[in-house]
């Protein structure tokens, strides 16, 4: 499968020309032949936390859907987008949603571990595991920036069967070891391929450090983008995932009843 991946510089909370953005990428990326489009953190809404927790409409959300959900119907791809959103409890999330080429909901994720003090007082965490659904041959899962630093939640979504873990991130400049080295080892040691969508350029305040990439189950690099806006493209498949997991069986290896033991007996 062909996977689209956006990195681009968002207006901040001009949903208008965000989502012109996101659809300009859409069409660009189905029109290679792409199946699926992956686009950053909060893209719709730009990265501003504190503007979001001030400004934000919440009741602008369901039109906000249905134009990602029209985006993806009418250019026939796949879509991952990343919103803020409102749960039952009253509580504010940052979340990603993976729609198929008809533009229907396949999967939803809220963000489990929060960065820095913007996002701690704009959001609260969400706290259920990835999820995996099949999208066109692919178990593909979400998780959303700061998760994927996090080897566990990785490692959740891999045992559940995911073999295509997708990043909506908003990573800002200074972090460059979390693209070159940190995600290719998430992927090497979960055997997953991940791919990661990041901002570019200056959102609010933010200098964002672009170096998108989608690194394979082996660690190897599929595609990487530099500091500047671009749509990336890599070939990715779940017979690559399975391969390395026969090859070196981390997964079912695992002794996760012996890891609780040693945690529960730390200091």
């Amino acid at each position: 499968m062909l996977l689209a991946v956006l990195q681009a510089n968002a207006a901040v909370l001009d949903t208008d020309a965000n989502l012109a953005a996101i659809d300009d990428a859409a069409r660009r990326a189905a029109a290679a032949g792409a199946a699926l489009l992956l686009t950053p953190e909060l893209f719709p809404v730009g990265y501003a936390p504190l503007r979001i927790d001030a400004e934000f409409d919440y009741s602008a959300l369901p039109e906000l859907r249905q134009r990602l959900a029209a985006t993806a119907r009418k250019h026939g791809i796949g879509l991952v987008y990343s919103l803020p959103a409102r749960d039952d409890s009253g509580a504010h999330r940052i979340t990603a949603t993976l729609l198929d080429r008809n533009g229907a909901t396949l999967l939803d994720y809220g963000k489990v571990h929060l960065f820095g003090a913007d996002e701690r007082k704009a959001f609260s965490p969400a706290s259920e595991a990835p999820a995996v659904v099949d999208f066109e041959g692919l178990r593909a899962s979400l998780l959303i920036c700061y998760d994927v630093e996090f080897p566990e939640t990785v490692r959740a979504a891999a045992v559940r069967g995911a073999e295509l873990l997708l990043v909506p991130t908003a990573l800002s400049a200074g972090f460059d070891a979390v693209p070159q080295v940190l995600l290719r080892a998430r992927a090497l040691e979960s055997q997953l391929t991940v791919a990661y969508a990041n901002h570019s350029g200056h959102e609010d305040g933010c200098d964002f450090a672009g170096g998108s990439v989608v690194a394979g189950p082996d660690g190897a690099l599929l595609a990487a983008a530099g500091e500047a806006p671009a749509v990336l493209f890599a070939e990715v498949s779940g017979e690559a995932a399975r391969s390395a997991r026969e090859k070196v069986p981390y997964l079912r290896e695992r002794r996760p009843e012996l890891y609780a033991e040693w945690e529960a007996g730390t200091p």
